[in-house]
């Protein structure tokens, strides 16, 4: 056949392509943070403080652990919840923050702190039912809402320089009959909003009259700042074992375990099945050399999760002290976690904003709209980094805002 004679197939236009594919999918939202992390590739020496993480490797101890289970051929299918001793490892930690017994098989392991929001999403929402979410919120929660074709109802969080607040009575009026789940993730990412336990009190008590679902986001537990207690308030101090409320958590934080991708998802012991029939037909499980590491982390971290606590202390103090009196801030003293969202006066815009930041000060935040519309005009600096790191970030920040 003469090749000038032949014909090369058409290639499908990407629109085209798009529209077949579930709605689903097409309407999964972008992460505004990945975003700015791509602009500022190839960009020079900018200190990256837009992701949620500190700048210290997992622990040594931690990585033997795996690295004695893959020696030992630990390579194969596991139990779909997770291994017997990670989940009694997971127990008797929460018996050690909140003095009270736990059962090993509330907790099923997942394959990260997301794993387990989309599971506890899938299993109280359907298609067109609502989850109500504080906002500014940590991202992925709409996304998961979107993927599994429910609707993420945004309430917004109000800013007052002495700390954002939640207004309780606007969360309860935002409830409709189709609302499945209130979402609430305290310590907050990304604004360090901690509920007190007079509000989470009054929240399971609605939940409870309502028949509504709590997907309860404690990740950051432990990092609090508030002196009239060691960690921030928790539905665990108030919750009954058969309360409707999905606990998801993550080795990330605690333990500097972030790309190990392993969570797990706390619910009362009577959706153990249903919890495992949902990892068997997403993953399958959590690859059991990592939860033998993730097992020697809860048995054996607590001197190491103190090390995290005190670095995210000081440099939390850091950043207030740098910025006391600046009247061109808008911030907030963060009570939990480890972020200092905060804007700048005059500038509306934070994804103009964070691009001029890398541009002109090399510094790299993630822009507020990332976490929701009423955090538009707000950046997000991870302060969980390296001390030296960090203090060079807020030497380049300063001497830009005084230009």
């Amino acid at each position: 056949m003469n090749q000038e004679n032949q014909v090369a197939p058409s290639a499908t236009p990407m629109n085209d392509l798009l529209s077949h594919l579930s709605p689903e999918a097409q309407n999964a939202p972008a992460s505004g943070i990945v975003g700015i992390k791509t602009y500022a590739q190839g960009k020079g020496d900018v200190i990256p403080l837009w992701i949620g993480e500190g700048a210290i490797p997992t622990p040594d101890f931690i990585c033997k652990a795996a690295e004695e289970a893959l020696e030992a051929g630990e390579t194969f299918y596991t139990y779909q919840n997770g291994i017997p001793e990670l989940r009694s490892a997971i127990a008797a930690y929460h018996e050690r923050l909140y003095g009270r017994p736990f059962d090993p098989y509330r907790f099923s392991i997942t394959g990260s702190g997301m794993q387990a929001i989309q599971m506890a999403v899938r299993m109280v929402i359907s298609a067109g039912e609502e989850v109500i979410v504080p906002s500014p919120a940590w991202t992925n929660i709409r996304s998961a809402v979107v993927v599994a074709g429910g609707k993420p109802v945004d309430l917004a969080l109000h800013f007052h320089p002495e700390g954002w607040k939640l207004d309780i009575d606007e969360l309860f009026d935002a409830c409709t009959d189709k609302t499945r789940a209130l979402f609430i993730n305290s310590p907050n990412n990304p604004t360090g909003w901690v509920a007190t336990l007079d509000e989470l009190k009054a929240i399971l008590d609605f939940a409870r009259k309502r028949n509504i679902w709590i997907i309860a986001d404690e990740i950051y537990t432990r990092f609090y700042y508030g002196k009239d207690r060691e960690n921030a308030p928790s539905f665990y101090e108030i919750a009954d074992d058969d309360d409707k409320i999905l606990f998801v958590n993550s080795m990330s934080k605690n333990w500097a375990m972030t790309g190990w991708r392993v969570g797990w998802l706390g619910a009362p012991i009577a959706l153990e099945l249903v919890i495992g029939n949902l990892i068997q037909c997403s993953t399958s499980g959590v690859a059991p050399f990592m939860q033998r590491a993730a097992t020697v982390a809860l048995n054996e971290g607590e001197l190491f999760i103190a090390e995290q606590i005190e670095r995210a202390r000081v440099g939390r103090e850091k950043l207030l002290k740098a910025f006391e009196g600046q009247n061109a801030i808008r911030h907030a003293p963060p009570m939990g976690s480890f972020y200092y969202f905060f804007g700048l006066e005059g500038e509306p815009d934070a994804l103009q904003l964070a691009r001029r930041l890398v541009d002109e000060a090399n510094v790299g935040l993630a822009p507020g709209f990332a976490f929701g519309q009423s955090g538009s005009a707000f950046m997000r600096l991870c302060f969980a980094t390296n001390p030296d790191r960090l203090d060079l970030a807020i030497s380049r920040l300063t001497q830009w805002m005084t230009r």
